[in-house]
């Protein structure tokens, strides 16, 4: 996608002229957005560990990507198998909600443990890059699939599309996920209106969504978590189109926190709620999300603190809490992410097609 009419990925290995292996990554600092396009250099495992932990990388399919770099870095260290499974683990452990880290290790391991220690540096390089260009095609079939639906449902007037959080390129390798049909639509010259959740605690929708639908070109306006339900009951809103950290085989849905809170109101307006994933999404060992999906407690300070640009153009920090001696009575919870039934999703669109929930199987029987 375009950054100031400059075509990036989100993560691309960093190779010389004269080498036929990376020594690191470059990746997009997301924490420093919308105020500063920042790249860093990741060249050790636990530097890629750090950048999944603090989302500085974010996104299911990108922590995939990621988590397979962190294997690549790994081997310029070590070969030896022991070391491999520490790295692995490692990695596994940085976040536990997003079932693309844990698909994307795993498909690494079993690859470089069956060579010779001393080929496992190139095959790491090579599968991680595999991984990354699986994810860039499997998001343009997603868009290619979600369009249709948006050109199923167009009515040659404004098409308002809400979204939760932030599955745009940013949350992938390129393209996305949730915006992927919203950018195919656009691009097809259809008259797009992107209503993006501002997704406390993170403000992820109002910094990166919003920021990578400004850089494209695509018409947006940024609204409190809360209104959602508002607009859909004055019939503003079209279709709900969300992205996904993790989609169990019977077809629920976990997503950023609030994300069911929109599914029980466009259920209650009639208005079509969909989840777009790739299939490395899916995890088909569960099928009950409520109960059997691990939700990430993450830290006091995302709810304790704001970020922004002052009056004076710095980007400064804000504790909104109460402070002084009543701060110690005001407790913190911080779960990232909330699990959506299948009964209110509409359809997962994938690579493979849209699928209602109960027939999502049937991506992994063909």
């Amino acid at each position: 996608m375009l950054v100031n009419q400059q075509s990036f990925r989100t993560i691309w290995p960093n190779i010389a002229v004269d080498k036929v292996i990376a020594t690191s990554v470059s990746i997009i600092d997301q924490t420093q957005l919308p105020h500063q396009f920042k790249i860093i250099t990741v060249d050790h495992l636990d530097s890629m560990v750090k950048c999944i932990k603090t989302m500085q990388v974010r996104g299911a399919p990108l922590i995939g990507a990621a988590a397979a770099y962190g294997i690549a870095l790994a081997t310029l260290k070590s070969t030896v198998q022991q070391d491999l499974e520490l790295a692995a683990a490692k990695l596994i452990a940085s976040r536990p909600t997003a079932v693309n880290l844990q698909w994307a290790v795993q498909r690494m391991m079993p690859i470089l443990l069956a060579l010779n220690p001393a080929d496992r540096i190139e095959a790491a390089w090579q599968e991680a890059a595999n991984i990354c260009n699986e994810d860039v095609a499997q998001n343009q079939a997603i868009g290619r699939h979600g369009l249709a639906i948006i050109q199923n449902q167009y009515q040659h007037k404004t098409f308002n599309i809400l979204t939760h959080c932030n599955a745009g390129w940013l949350a992938t390798v390129d393209y996305g996920t949730a915006l992927a049909p919203i950018y195919a639509a656009h691009d097809a010259g259809l008259n797009v209106h992107v209503w993006v959740d501002e997704t406390r605690p993170r403000n992820q929708g109002a910094s990166l969504t919003a920021w990578e639908l400004g850089q494209h070109g695509v018409p947006h306006t940024v609204i409190s978590d809360n209104a959602g339900g508002h607009l859909m009951q004055h019939g503003q809103v079209d279709m709900v189109i969300v992205g996904a950290d993790r989609v169990t085989a019977a077809g629920d849905v976990c997503n950023k926190i609030g994300t069911y809170l929109k599914a029980l109101a466009a259920f209650d307006n009639q208005i079509p709620f969909y989840a777009a994933v790739p299939s490395p999404t899916i995890d088909w060992t569960i099928e009950d999300g409520l109960h059997e999906i691990e939700i990430e407690e993450r830290n006091y300070d995302e709810v304790a603190i704001m970020r922004g640009r002052g009056a004076d153009g710095n980007v400064l920090e804000v504790n909104i809490l109460p402070s002084g001696p009543q701060a110690a009575a005001t407790g913190v919870a911080n779960p990232a992410f909330d699990v959506t039934p299948a009964r209110l999703v509409t359809g997962i669109i994938t690579e493979a097609g849209v699928f209602q929930p109960e027939h999502l199987m049937s991506i992994r029987h063909n």
